[in-house]
């Protein structure tokens, strides 16, 4: 089992088609069927379930990719450390959506025309799990909102489970209803039950849910997988939602909505102890420019 085999297999994995993983390889597809199979010998298991021309993972093998990508990151950090002037290699950036769109685009654009030889890799998740992924060691670094309750909610509950994070930006929160809808000022003032919201995980989410419970009974929950599908359920008069200032702001002519502040939320930039990269270091200068002055960092929300 060498490293060049597990890249494959995680390429394999992602695309789901030996001939598109050949091709995003470089390689014939007979090269990488072969590499897959004295893989499967070598671990005495099947990695892919084969239905005709189908290809998915195996239980076997969903377990054995995130042992894949630990091992290559591992190597990959290994090789970065051991060259600390020069930023190069793969960092691997978790974020919350809001600040993929909202806040990432300068300091990433910056960095890569300053660092070239630094490979970025973005993925979206919920908070929570952008955490687990952190502390497992799926990705290097993560933008994250500590959740307002549960067991990760400070520096303190990070340190504890083998993290360190810092305050980076810092969100407005805002309740948005739909045009039309009275003044709100607590959660029993809103008339529509509906939450339009991500899946589990989403600290936003949870914020929502305590801020909307409060006097009132909990609200209906519609899972979305964006911000625009929010929008859109809002300006559809069915649901309300909890989104960024600096989200809303992104439209080019937003609906007038009815929006009310509901808290300021800190978004965490969070690694695992001991990681030191050149290339996270890289990434740390790059955003300093686009960081506000945060006046605390004691606690996620204000």
């Amino acid at each position: 089992m060498d490293h060049t085999t597990l890249d494959i297999f995680c390429v394999v994995a992602a695309e789901l088609s030996v001939t598109r993983a050949a091709k995003r390889l470089g390689r014939v597809q007979s090269n990488v069927t072969t590499r897959i199979q004295q893989l499967e010998e070598e671990l005495g298991v099947a990695l892919f379930r084969r239905d005709g021309n189908r290809l998915t993972l195996s239980a076997e093998g969903e377990r054995f990719l995130g042992y894949a990508n630990r091992m290559l990151a591992l190597a990959d950090e290994a090789r970065q450390v051991l060259a600390p002037q020069a930023p190069s290699g793969t960092l691997r950036i978790g974020t919350m959506e809001s600040t993929a769109a909202a806040r990432l685009p300068g300091p990433l654009a910056a960095l890569h025309v300053q660092y070239p030889e630094v490979q970025l890799r973005i993925s979206t998740a919920p908070s929570r799990q952008l955490l687990e992924q952190v502390s497992t060691g799926l990705i290097d670094c993560a933008f994250a909102a500590l959740p307002p309750c549960g067991d990760m909610t400070s520096a303190s509950d990070l340190e504890a489970a083998g993290l360190h994070g810092e305050p980076v930006f810092r969100e407005e929160i805002l309740l948005v209803l739909p045009p039309g809808h009275g003044v709100v000022r607590r959660g029993e003032d809103v008339a529509v039950r509906s939450l339009a919201a991500f899946a589990q995980g989403c600290s936003y989410r949870v914020l929502a849910e305590e801020w909307l419970g409060q006097g009132a009974s909990p609200p209906d929950i519609q899972e979305v997988g964006s911000y625009h599908s929010m929008l859109a359920c809002v300006a559809a008069g069915g649901c309300v939602s909890l989104v960024p200032r600096s989200v809303l702001e992104l439209l080019r002519e937003p609906p007038k909505f009815r929006t009310h502040v509901v808290a300021k939320v800190d978004t965490w930039l969070v690694y695992r102890s001991g990681y030191q990269t050149a290339a996270y270091n890289a990434l740390r200068e790059a955003l300093t420019p686009f960081m506000p002055k945060l006046r605390s960092t004691k606690g996620a929300l204000s």
